[in-house]
């Protein structure tokens, strides 16, 4: 079963917006940390949101990409994705 461009774009939509929140709220705890966490959780948090910048560039590019490359354009989102969720929960994580 393959999905649709315009159903996966929701679908990606809603993971940027999901992970920008969790970034926030990352933000926000590394705020009552001390000063070596919270700068390291910090420099962690830019680097994800530089991730998520990119997703968001890459899904801006899949509405011109022709039907036989937007497999590989999804593959690519799919996987920064991966990435950005492992970052954001190792950086929550921190703060249990």
């Amino acid at each position: 079963m393959s999905i649709s461009k315009g159903a996966y774009r929701q679908k990606a939509e809603a993971k940027i917006e999901e992970g920008q929140a969790k970034l926030k709220e990352a933000r926000a705890k590394a705020k009552g940390a001390s000063a070596d966490t919270r700068l390291e959780a910090e420099k962690h948090i830019d680097d994800l949101e530089k991730k998520l910048d990119a997703a968001r560039r890459k899904l801006a590019d899949l509405g011109d990409a022709a039907e036989d490359a937007w497999g590989d354009l999804m593959k690519d989102l799919d996987d920064t994705w991966d990435d950005v969720t492992g970052g954001i929960k190792k950086v929550l994580d921190r703060f249990k």
